[in-house]
């Protein structure tokens, strides 16, 4: 394992091969693309609401949320324009109208929190799911939890994307982001008036239930995988490892090619996003090839998993707490 003053040299080898194979150059025009499509796919189908079934409706309209919250993730990560005021602007669209989501709260939360210390159990709120349950030391001691963990935390994943909504509202409230708070208070005369106008309202219950049942799933399943079963580090064990190191520790990437990669957003190769953040998706796969190399080359730890695997170990983690 490399020594935490070699870490400088280290990376800065591995991000040259990375930068030589012209893999971190923004995406200005494919993103403006996906932008696009995610739009236009929304207007049309709001616009032809009538002429389908509520539930294939909603499992569209839920692999189009899907497509926005990926897409929001990587504006805001500067993936597609390098100015972040611009990134910020852009991401609204995609967070605040299509989602009710709060960029702000996300760009916060993930960002800077997350991505800075990373599974750092003091700093990193993303590994304090279930009291604590998989943090190193296991400190969570709530006896109803250890009793249904399980059945809580499973449970949970149809959750989480309301949970994120409430979360959001509370942050720009808090912060008193009014701008902000009109944009995602707008998603429900758009998005929700417009199919109540559209289908009626037995319908638009319809593609509400129905989308609460998949997309969050959906998108729990994928953020899950990244970080929960990995190795977790006190403040005082972080200082001992290098910054590279620490983001190799604390995460997983995942096996399987384009189809999987399509699914998880690109969440799939956290490692490889960990380490260069604002590299586009769309060469994370690529990415993820160097990097398993050169860790192996310089006996650095890299975590990898097929996805069921990655759910296997985030249920054994749970059995210790």
């Amino acid at each position: 394992m490399s020594k935490l003053l070699e870490y400088p040299e280290i990376f800065d080898s591995l991000k040259i091969q990375v930068k030589e194979a012209g893999l971190l150059s923004r995406v200005p025009i494919r993103g403006s693309i996906e932008m696009l499509a995610i739009l236009c796919c929304l207007t049309l189908a709001l616009w032809t609401a009538p002429l389908w079934h509520p539930v294939l409706l909603a499992l569209f309209l839920t692999m189009l949320f899907t497509r926005s919250v990926f897409a929001s993730h990587d504006i805001l990560h500067t993936q597609y324009f390098k100015n972040k005021a611009l990134s910020k602007k852009l991401s609204y669209p995609f967070s605040a109208l299509i989602l009710s989501n709060s960029s702000s709260w996300w760009d916060y939360k993930h960002n800077v929190n997350h991505h800075t210390y990373c599974n750092i159990v003091e700093k990193d709120a993303d590994i304090l799911a279930l009291d604590g349950a998989f943090t190193h030391d296991q400190k969570g001691n709530s006896p109803f939890l250890k009793k249904y963990k399980h059945i809580v935390f499973w449970g949970a994943m149809f959750f989480m994307f309301p949970a994120f909504i409430a979360q959001s509202y509370h942050f720009v409230i808090t912060r008193k982001l009014w701008g902000e708070l009109s944009l995602m208070l707008l998603h429900w005369p758009l998005v929700w008036g417009t199919l109540y106008l559209q289908i009626g309202g037995l319908d638009t219950i319809i593609v509400a239930i129905v989308m609460s049942f998949v997309l969050s799933p959906w998108l729990s399943f994928g953020f899950i995988t990244n970080h929960l079963g990995c190795e977790t580090f006190n403040d005082e064990e972080a200082k001992h490892f290098s910054w590279m190191e620490l983001q190799m520790r604390g995460s997983r990437s995942l096996t399987g090619g384009f189809l999987v990669h399509w699914f998880y957003g690109g969440l799939n190769t956290q490692i490889e996003h960990h380490l260069f953040p604002k590299a586009p998706r769309f060469n994370l796969l690529k990415i993820q090839k160097i990097t398993r190399t050169f860790a192996k080359e310089h006996d650095i730890p890299y975590f990898e998993s097929t996805p069921l695997m990655a759910y296997i170990q985030i249920n054994e983690a749970l059995k210790e707490y």
